[in-house]
């Protein structure tokens, strides 16, 4: 018997697996597909970068950022350097490189990944799980969308079915018209409707381009195939006849629905990422949810394993994320208003004051908070930005003292260490200039979260 398995090893899958190797916990993935997933780009938002640094993971050199985020498309940049982070813009990196990242991170851990096995049985009781003959202590289910886990079980997964279905293809042009976006730039500024048709065609570093696109008259069916046809007739309708399709490398389908559980715990099974939450990728919101739900549960599951976690631990996973993705399903949800094909006039009027709103800085802050993640607090817990520190070794940054999957007890003050400190917590002094957090005492928990240093005992026993 291991103690976790983890059904699906893409980016939630692999860095839960990894967050429990860490902490010292046996965990298994299974994978029904042989490798990574497909090159398609995706955006790592400065939240989910942030937690990446909190394992020493470095997504990209900042040059390497792209664009700065979007709130529905509309026409004002989102400052995300007033949160005081050293990932202001958004990441721009593939989804097999993500995978390829995280996977060889859990397996230098201890992490044991099986692909090519596709779930086909599931029985949960009350002290394990049993997945395909192969026995565990506990399961999560980081299956996506379409979980298997979730389907085996019978577990309800409400919400709203879509309303639309559009095209992701990543595509080399042999030709393009002055219609064609030359560079990388804001989302406003990479959109475009015409001809019945509409899209998002951004230049990717690599000489090719991301062509999202959908029609405004049909719908393809979410599982047909993506054919030349279709994308050339696309790019015709919407960047004229002079623009010609060289090579498409890479296509999916996806839409719009709206889906939550309402428990993401069910006895020894829990569920992460896409399959606990599904909604519209306006934003670019759903691989960043995964993860930061992954960093969330990790800590709390292994404390959990190894019998040191204090009661209720576990089950603040789903009183901090349920929220947490509620609201992602919210503005989602609040986007696709804005982003409708053939808007009417009083969503053109709501537009019009929505983007005079965030040009004031208070505004353009609390969107910038929702869409990067940096915003986000749980009752009692906020996020601490990476503060330059010395220590008695010298100068360093705290996210580095987070390497290692523990809490962190940083006196920046002049504070006695407390008794009884496990090894479950690291008990650092150091100096920092920060007016903010200067002289302070800090509990920050695995995730990058502070927490009132008297509540020691509720989150590490």
């Amino acid at each position: 018997m291991t103690d976790v398995l983890i059904t699906g090893a893409g980016p939630t899958g692999l860095l839960l697996a990894a967050e429990l190797a860490l902490a010292g916990v046996e965990v298994t993935v299974l994978e029904r597909r042989d490798g990574p997933g497909l090159p398609r780009p995706v955006g790592l938002q400065p939240r989910t970068a942030e937690l990446l640094e909190l394992r020493g993971l470095h997504p990209a050199d900042q040059e390497l950022g792209g664009p700065s985020g979007h709130f529905a498309g509309l026409p004002v940049p989102l400052d995300h350097s007033v949160w005081r982070t050293r990932h202001p813009r958004v990441i721009n990196r593939t989804q097999d490189d993500v995978e390829a990242m995280l996977a060889e991170h859990a397996v230098k851990h201890g992490a044991v990944i099986k692909r090519g096995h596709e779930v086909t049985a599931v029985e949960a009781g009350a002290d394990g799980v049993t997945v395909d003959g192969l026995r565990a202590r506990w399961l999560v289910a980081c299956d996506g969308a379409h979980s298997t886990v979730r389907q085996l079980l019978g577990v309800p997964f409400p919400g709203r079915t879509e309303t639309y279905v559009a095209t992701l293809a990543h595509i080399r042009l042999d030709a393009a018209s002055e219609l064609v976006p030359a560079r990388a730039a804001h989302f406003s500024e990479v959109t475009r409707q015409a001809n019945g048709h509409w899209s998002m065609l951004t230049p990717l570093g690599d000489g090719g381009h991301r062509f999202v696109f959908g029609s405004t008259t049909t719908q393809p069916g979410r599982d047909a195939p993506v054919s030349d046809t279709e994308v050339t007739e696309a790019l015709t309708a919407l960047y004229g006849p002079e623009t010609r399709l060289g090579e498409l490398y890479g296509a999916s389908r996806f839409n719009d629905a709206t889906r939550q559980l309402e428990r993401y715990r069910h006895g020894r099974v829990l569920f992460a990422g896409d399959a606990a939450h599904i909604h519209s990728p306006l934003g670019g919101q759903g691989l960043n949810l995964g993860v930061q739900d992954a960093m969330n549960l990790g800590w709390k599951l292994a404390a959990t394993v190894r019998g040191s976690a204090p009661d209720g631990l576990l089950d603040s996973y789903h009183a901090e994320r349920h929220p947490a993705a509620e609201r992602v399903l919210r503005h989602t949800a609040a986007q696709r208003v804005f982003t409708t094909p053939n808007r009417s006039e009083n969503v053109e009027a709501l537009r019009e004051i929505v983007v005079d709103l965030m040009r004031l800085p208070d505004a353009n802050l609390y969107f910038s908070g929702l869409l990067s993640g940096l915003g986000l607090s749980y009752p009692g817990a906020h996020r601490v930005p990476d503060l330059d520190l010395t220590t008695a070794a010298g100068p360093t940054r705290l996210y580095a003292l987070l390497h290692g999957g523990r809490g962190l007890l940083l006196d920046l003050g002049d504070h006695p260490e407390p008794a009884g400190l496990t090894g479950q917590v690291d008990f650092v002094r150091a100096a920092t200039d920060d007016g903010e957090h200067r002289g302070r005492l800090l509990l920050i928990r695995p995730d990058g979260y502070a927490v009132d240093p008297a509540g020691l005992g509720r989150w590490f026993g």
